[in-house]
């Protein structure tokens, strides 16, 4: 073939490599399957007396912690498709590659693809013990494929943040730095919490206006309430905006890399 590669077989190619590694590192794999796991039920075991708040919605707090499993697969994936690039920085791949017909729009959708594959299978083993644990999703088998639908925007999105940072720094440390900072934001929102029961006036206030809150409210209410358009639509377009964001940034960090290369 002449010329430069189909877009799609660099994607399919770069994608099919981050997917082999991925699944080549239990060490990855296990944790990030297994920690939103243990924290949702070390959670709802420890805030189960918030059922008895006035307001608080009329499910178990198990079905109203399940949320958490998705959100930590969310920050999983900006750490996991950064991480992963930035050792290809480190071990010279991408200087290799820059020699190659590959552009630098295959190599971002290539690891993009591999960070929604591997967020796809999160969110089935999160299911299957929300599930297991006793947990309905109140929007049907229709919410369920929202919730998949979810899982790949935030995936992309939360996953361009972490290619971004690797193309910028290059460093597998400095994008393992934005997994505190993104625990941080989670733990500010409404992940523990409907918005009217904080009791701390600025701890609500930062829970309103983080983005994060939004992705929880629209994944938590096709879980325990059902289709609620509003939410769902907000949700929504905050999960597209982070996503059009982290994209952009990665486009803005892999012009840079390819002019120092």
């Amino acid at each position: 073939m002449n010329g430069s590669p189909a877009l799609a077989l660099q994607v399919g190619a770069i994608g099919w490599r981050s997917v082999r590694r991925t699944l080549r590192q239990p060490a990855t794999i296990i944790p990030a399957i297994a920690f939103p796991i243990i924290m949702l039920f070390v959670t709802s075991a420890g805030l189960r007396a918030s059922e008895s708040l006035p307001g608080f919605p009329s499910v178990s707090y198990f079905d109203f912690a399940l949320v958490i499993t998705f959100m930590q697969g969310a920050i999983f994936a900006t750490a996991g498709a950064g991480t992963d690039l930035a050792a290809d920085i480190e071990s010279g791949f991408l200087d290799r590659l820059a020699l190659t017909p590959m552009s630098g729009a295959g190599l971002v959708i290539g690891q993009l693809g591999g960070a929604v594959v591997f967020g796809v299978l999160q969110a089935t083993f999160y299911l299957a013990a929300g599930l297991i644990g006793g947990a309905t999703i109140a929007a049907g088998v229709g919410g369920v494929l929202m919730i998949y639908a979810m899982v790949i925007v935030m995936a992309i999105g939360f996953g361009a943040i972490g290619i971004a940072a690797a193309l910028r720094t290059g460093s597998g440390e400095a994008v393992q730095g934005l997994f505190p900072i993104m625990f941080t934001l989670l733990f500010l929102s409404t992940v523990n919490l409907p918005l009217d029961l904080i009791p701390v006036d600025w701890f609500r206030w930062i829970a309103t206006v983080n983005p994060i809150s939004f992705l929880i409210d629209a994944i938590r209410s096709l879980i325990i309430t059902g289709w609620e358009p509003s939410v769902l639509l907000v949700g929504f377009a905050v999960a597209l905006g982070i996503m059009v964001l982290g994209v952009a940034l990665a486009a803005v960090a892999l012009r840079g890399r390819l002019l120092r290369t």
